[in-house]
């Protein structure tokens, strides 16, 4: 009895000290209320699988540091549930851990349950053993579909109730996301959708928690859900319940990149304008998409064509180094809008036009007097000069927004940048005592074949007297499966085969006679929309009598977009298979009986894990260009604490694995548009996704991301590569990511802050000027007028420094002569 009393107490001594940590979640139309505190709130995304739980803590670090109040993830069910009712929350998918990380550094967490994700990730995150349900329609009015999403929905929100990490709790979760962007598509699901929107509100709200649930770009959210919006800008956008808080849940900071594609970038100041905008306009919340975004891991790219590095242009760059300038840029709006933060949601709004384009809002406190300002330009390529009468005449810049303390006084404009630009590059980590970069010996490899005399001999492990679906064939456990015939037919025949994609390999009686992909390299024909169906059409010299064709197709990420989306054929589906002769001797094998086999003999014996004794290496006579094709080689693990990259050229298409974790796939021979660049980007007008590309003509991805978490420090790691298409190991290479150059242009009256990353030192100024200097990072020039002394006073503060302060200001620079005008500094410096 005294053991059950003694537990009774420490029970109700927990209950009791939870209830103490309990947080109250509310809303009005101008704030979220966190325990009787008024807010508007400034989340980032950073998605737990896309980065690894030794990154964690320093990602939320730097997004703390950034002036975040919270941090948004998705919840991931295909890889949590890849097996229905068999569950995985290890490593860097235990969601629980990454949630109390968070809490942890004094943060808030927003839940985004889904489960749909979209997130260009696999299937949109739908396990594939949902798709093959019988009976089963996604994301409509269906039993059976409604059914696993309320077990899987449910047991995510237990999991986080039993960690305390609700807010009513004492835990982080200040919010709470059913669905994702269902108000886009839902029109094509007819009534049905309109139902089931409904459901998932009421399914929601059954999970009994305290905090708000939200359901974005769903325009018709039922109470008591809050609609929230997606996009490039929000601040036109206003909630369908007129007393619930405006929400921005995926600020988009870039775009993904392609396979084939070029590199986006969204400009700091497009992206803070559209921030400062969106607070003017009544916003109380934004979540930048993505704050981090991190790598495609495995298979988890969906698409198609999604390359492995899922960057972003994010303020964290994929590796978790700070995005410079957009990440300190940012970091300046953040602390500028907290300044402000009592006016946005306490305040008495007024909202005028100063002239065309300009319009000042002016925030006031009843009780007090107290005003704050906003003044925006919302002109792409006028700057003007507002006069506000007696609080000064303001200077704002063709598409910015200027915050006014007081509405006297500038403390932030969203086109002008006072932080450094951070130039990275990739280096081999060791140098010598000069500092100058040594590059290691030559990897050593060895090779083994991809065992593939069984399919090429058409033999299978099932039967179908038709082409297949192959997602529905292979479970998606592979992104390879063989579809094989044999046939009797005669000599000088061409093969043509109609396949939905997304790439064939193509072998009649042993040996390969092509290859082909939906979205081909450099100076070929480019698939763009969704349809990533192709033909392949091929001579071939068939013998008399019996002929095995053996096809190999092959998925880069399935579709996770679109109404619809889960049923887009993959494979040869709805395609066909035809042998065609001269005259009228042509032979439809669509309808033969056709074998099936689903990955690669490779996979399935593990040769991807260094312990594995299956594969038979071989370091003689290493082949290049050889198809289907296993590589391997040993390295010391790179020195210092710097990202590790992997780089690729030389190869052609496959996969990569270190010490048996996969590093994704890779693909390198992809050659990026070769048009369409803007190497001198304007900042000004409305951003899309096609605006101010990078990286043309150049491989879509070069480089590709090994957690240092992945290498042994002590001893020799081990890295297998499978060629699918044929490449040549010998340029393979391990570097490091830093900071190479820094640059910066603030502006006169703003501190600068210059540093390298890790033991790096400020070794050189290579350009210094305090006046009107000219140009951009890498091209600066003197302009009309700059202090003598500028080269002189920067190399005193900074050289042999690893970082350095900058008072941007006549007395700092020696001048006391130019009066009013206002000038600026252009740096810039080498890291070593």
């Amino acid at each position: 009895m005294a053991s059950s009393r003694t537990e009774f107490v420490l029970v109700a001594g927990l209950a009791m000290l939870c209830s103490c940590l309990a947080i109250k979640v509310e809303y009005d139309a101008n704030a979220l209320i966190i325990d009787g505190q008024r807010k508007v709130i400034i989340s980032g995304s950073i998605h737990y699988p896309r980065s690894t739980p030794e990154m964690w803590p320093d990602l939320i670090q730097k997004a703390k540091d950034g002036g975040l109040d919270a941090i948004e993830t998705y919840i991931f069910w295909n890889v949590h549930e890849p097996r229905r009712r068999e569950y995985d929350f290890s490593g860097n998918l235990d969601f629980v851990k990454f949630f109390k990380l968070v809490q942890d550094a004094g943060l808030y967490a927003i839940l985004r349950i889904g489960p749909y994700v979209c997130a260009e990730w696999n299937y949109g995150g739908f396990p594939m053993w949902l798709h093959n349900t019988p009976g089963i329609q996604l994301r409509t009015d269906n039993d059976i579909f409604k059914n696993e999403m309320q077990v899987f929905t449910t047991k995510i929100v237990n999991m986080c109730k039993e960690a305390n990490l609700f807010a009513s709790q004492g835990g982080p979760i200040i919010l709470a996301q059913i669905e994702n962007e269902y108000g886009n598509i839902m029109e094509k699901y007819g009534d049905a959708g309109k139902q089931y929107i409904k459901w998932c509100a009421n399914m929601a709200v059954a999970q009994n928690i305290s905090e708000p649930w939200i359901m974005c770009q769903q325009s018709d959210a039922p109470e008591p859900m809050i609609n929230t919006c997606n996009g490039f800008y929000c601040d036109q956008f206003k909630p369908n319940n007129p007393k619930s808080p405006k929400m921005w849940t995926e600020n988009w900071t870039g775009w993904f990149k392609l396979w084939g594609g070029r590199d986006p970038q969204r400009t700091a100041e497009d992206l803070a304008f559209s921030v400062a905008r969106f607070f003017q306009n009544g916003g109380v919340l934004n979540n930048y998409y993505m704050y981090h975004g991190g790598t495609n891991f495995g298979r988890t790219a969906g698409g198609p064509y999604i390359a492995t590095s899922y960057d972003y242009n994010a303020p964290l760059d994929e590796y978790g180094n700070l995005n410079q300038p957009k990440w300190g840029h940012l970091k300046q709006l953040h602390a500028s809008i907290k300044q402000a933060e009592k006016f946005l949601t306490n305040g008495t709004v007024e909202t005028k036009s100063v002239m065309n384009f300009v319009d000042l809002t002016k925030f006031t406190l009843n009780a007090t007097g107290e005003r704050f300002c906003m003044l925006s330009n919302s002109d792409n390529t006028g700057d003007y000069t507002a006069d506000l009468g007696e609080d000064g005449k303001f200077f704002v810049p063709a598409w910015s927004v200027t915050f006014l303390q007081n509405c006297s006084k500038e403390v932030y404009n969203t086109a002008k940048i006072n932080t450094q630009t951070s130039v990275m590059v990739t280096k081999h980590s060791e140098e010598d005592a000069y500092g100058n970069e040594v590059k290691p010996a030559k990897l050593s490899w060895m090779w083994a074949p991809e065992p593939i005399q069984d399919t090429l001999k058409g033999n299978g492990r099932f039967e179908a007297a038709q082409l297949l679906d192959q997602k529905e064939a292979s479970g998606d456990v592979s992104d390879y499966l063989w579809y094989m015939t044999r046939n009797i037919s005669l000599k000088n025949m061409t093969l043509r085969v109609s396949t939905n994609g997304h790439g064939l390999h193509a072998y009649v009686n042993g040996k390969l006679i092509g290859s082909q992909f939906s979205r081909q390299a450099k100076g070929q024909q480019m698939v763009t929309g969704d349809d990533y169906s192709f033909g392949f059409d091929k001579a071939v010299s068939l013998k008399k009598g019996l002929n095995v064709i053996s096809l190999l197709s092959v998925t880069v990420g399935l579709a996770n977009y679109g109404a619809f989306y889960d049923l887009k054929p993959t494979g040869l589906i709805n395609g066909g298979v035809l042998l065609n002769g001269k005259g009228n001797n042509s032979i439809n094998a669509t309808t033969y009986q056709w074998s099936y086999k689903v990955g690669l003999n490779g996979e399935a014996q593990q040769f991807h894990d260094p312990n594995s004794r299956n594969a038979n290496w071989n370091s003689t006579k290493v082949p290049k260009n050889r198809p289907m094709t296993w590589y391997k080689t040993s390295f010391k693990t790179p020195s210092g604490e710097e990202p590790v990259v992997l780089g690729l050229l030389g190869m052609g298409k496959g996969h990569a694995w270190m010490n048996g974790k996969s590093i994704g796939r890779y693909w390198p021979t992809q050659i990026a548009e070769t048009t369409g660049c803007d190497a001198h980007c304007n900042y000004k007008g409305s951003y899309n996704d096609g605006k101010c590309r990078t990286n043309c003509g150049n491989p879509s991805q070069r480089w590709y991301h090994v957690p240092r978490s992945f290498l042994n420090n002590n001893t020799d790691n081990t890295l297998i590569l499978f060629e699918e298409v044929g490449g040549a190991p010998w340029n393979v290479t391990l570097q490091v990511v830093t900071v190479g150059t820094v640059c910066a242009n603030a502006y006169e009256g703003n501190n600068l802050e210059l540093y390298c990353q890790g033991d790096r030192r400020i070794s050189e100024i290579q350009f210094a000027s305090f006046g009107d200097p000219q140009g951009t990072c890498g091209s600066f020039s003197l302009g009309n007028y700059q202090a003598t002394q500028s080269v002189a006073v920067v190399e005193k503060l900074c050289a042999g420094r690893p970082s350095c302060l900058i008072d941007v200001s006549q007395s700092t620079f020696g001048i006391s002569s130019w009066g009013n005008v206002t000038s600026r500094l252009a740096v810039q410096a080498v890291c070593k």
